[in-house]
């Protein structure tokens, strides 16, 4: 039992997992390249991404504000005006996701047309 448990601790723990859950997600690393250009108000981010919603666009940032990547910068003025930038470890690991950005966009009409013409294999 106790290596059960230290294999499910160590699991939780892998640094490798929590940075692919975190870049795994569907609005991370559209969050970090439209903060790439600088910093950005949360309805400048909204507008940049397009499709995401107000929960998820706010939630998405509240984790990569935990995680270290962004970081958030109330004004205390009325209307409340927040900012949202990169930090250095942010930025790098936007660098360190360039490779993969370019290929999904050089990759992007192969794939498309891959979808497009895959048909479901019969069940068994």
């Amino acid at each position: 039992m106790n290596e059960i448990n230290s294999l499910e601790i160590s699991i939780q723990d892998c640094p490798v997992r929590g940075v692919l859950d975190r870049i795994g997600d569907q609005w991370s690393v559209l969050v970090l390249l439209t903060l790439d250009g600088g910093t950005r108000r949360f309805n400048e981010l909204k507008r940049g991404i397009g499709d995401v919603s107000q929960h998820m666009l706010a939630r998405t940032l509240k984790r990569l504000e935990q995680d270290g990547l962004v970081t958030r910068t109330l004004f205390p003025v009325i209307p409340p005006r927040v900012d949202y930038a990169l930090t250095p470890l942010g930025r790098s690991l936007l660098e360190a996701l360039r490779p993969l950005i370019a290929w999904a966009d050089a990759s992007h009409a192969a794939i498309r047309a891959a979808r497009l013409v895959y048909r479901e294999p019969p069940a068994a």
